[in-house]
């Protein structure tokens, strides 16, 4: 029998563990810190004092940044979650990181190995050299994603969720819905114009942000075009999970016109497994989740997915809800992050579950292509000599901003 590892999973300060609304990254890492305890390993999650995870709690910050409506800089934020991990350390087999770029920091100074998930897009000119960090295991959650820095080794996971439990609705509704943020990439005011030529109402259940240009083009586009629809709008504003899944559930089909190249896309394989379509631009890594003709329809502007709206009444949504529980439950995607602890610690003889290894490469990218088990493209391991230990100086931490925003004692590490 595999024998069970002290992991450490290290969540953003920006949400609770799981999030009460919106929260992606979040979610992600409440369904993997749940199942891995499941499977009897040591996780300490390090997040919010609010979080609620199974196994042990390292409370980073007193209150999540964006539910405290901080809209500035958030890097000294980070610093101090990085900091915290680093004071503990040596008590993991390995640390994974959900920290975005500050996980190339995180793994340089570690002295265990550092698997880093990436949540967000990768194409920043800067991106390049900080990816290279050789100490640093990167888990990228599409092929798509990946595809941006082709010579750096990835592993491809994607993201899973509990969906079992998700609701069903046979019959259809005939309204649109939308799911996200009030925000220019996410194409919300073009899911209020399909929704417009097409002729169905549309449900919008939507995060405003608290960032100046979020605020600006919710009070400058958005409320504009919600007032010039009418009643084909139903604005919901931000729900919770419950109320999310019922919403996809009634639905006719969920819109994602947005430009933003998702590198994965929960709103996508929640809709599924309510067995609820999905109309699309074929952008990022849509076309890895939704079997086109299957799942929903893609099209390339307004106009082509106006012309898809129809069709969509064709299919079945049973199946649709079958295979998304089966591609993206989350313990699919614990076996995968298994299996790849155990390849970075050396562990491989001592795994139940064999990953699978492939390079990755364009013609990967569809969803009837993706399968299941970890993708693992060749990954360079440090030698253990060659790890640097953390520095005997606790880094500086960055000055506290208001009570509820300062970095957690140590008096509020919990266990539940």
């Amino acid at each position: 029998m595999a024998r069970s590892l002290r992991i450490a999973q290290v969540a953003p300060p920006l949400e609770r563990v799981p999030p009460r609304a919106y929260g992606g990254t979040e979610r992600v890492v409440h369904e993997l810190v749940s199942e891995l305890d499941r499977r009897d390993h040591h996780v300490t999650t390090y997040a919010s004092a609010d979080s609620t995870v199974p196994g042990r709690l390292v409370a980073t910050i007193r209150e999540p940044l964006r539910p405290a409506g901080y809209g500035g800089d958030t890097s000294g934020f980070f610093l101090n979650v990085v900091s915290r991990v680093l004071d503990d350390a040596r008590e993991f087999d390995l640390i994974h990181s959900h920290l975005e770029w500050f996980s190339g920091i995180l793994a340089r100074v570690s002295p265990v190995p550092v698997v880093a998930t990436f949540h967000g897009r990768l194409d920043f000119p800067w991106a390049a050299t900080t990816l290279a960090e050789p100490r640093l295991h990167r888990v990228a959650i599409s092929h798509n994603q990946a595809r941006v820095h082709p010579d750096l080794p990835w592993t491809v996971v994607h993201n899973g969720l509990t969906l079992d439990k998700a609701p069903f609705e046979r019959r259809r509704g005939d309204d649109f819905c939308f799911v996200g943020r009030v925000a220019p990439e996410k194409g919300i005011v073009e899911a209020i114009e399909i929704a417009r030529r097409t002729g169905r109402r549309i449900r919008i259940a939507a995060k405003i942000g608290t960032a100046p240009d979020e605020r600006a083009y919710h009070d400058d586009v958005f409320l504009p075009a919600l007032e010039r629809a009418g009643s084909l709008v139903e604005f919901l504003g931000e729900i919770e999970a419950s109320e999310r899944d019922r919403l996809f559930a009634e639905s006719y089909a969920t819109l994602m016109p947005g430009a933003w190249p998702e590198p994965f896309g929960l709103v996508t394989i929640e809709s599924l497994a309510c067995g609820t379509p999905v109309l699309a631009r074929r952008i990022g890594a849509l076309p890895e989740i939704v079997r086109d003709g299957v799942d929903g329809f893609f099209g390339d502007d307004i106009a082509q997915l106006v012309y898809q709206a129809p069709q969509l009444a064709t299919l079945d949504r049973f199946e649709i809800r079958r295979s998304a529980l089966e591609r993206f439950s989350a313990s699919r995607m614990t076996d995968d992050y298994e299996a790849l602890y155990r390849r970075v610690l050396g562990l491989e003889g001592d795994e139940t579950r064999t990953a699978e290894r492939v390079e990755v490469s364009p013609d990967r990218g569809t969803a009837a292509g993706a399968t299941r088990g970890v993708r693992v493209a060749d990954l360079r391991l440090p030698d253990a000599d060659s790890r640097i230990v953390r520095p005997a100086v606790r880094p500086s931490t960055p000055e506290r901003i208001g009570s509820r925003l300062a970095p957690a004692g140590d008096d509020t590490v919990t266990r539940n």
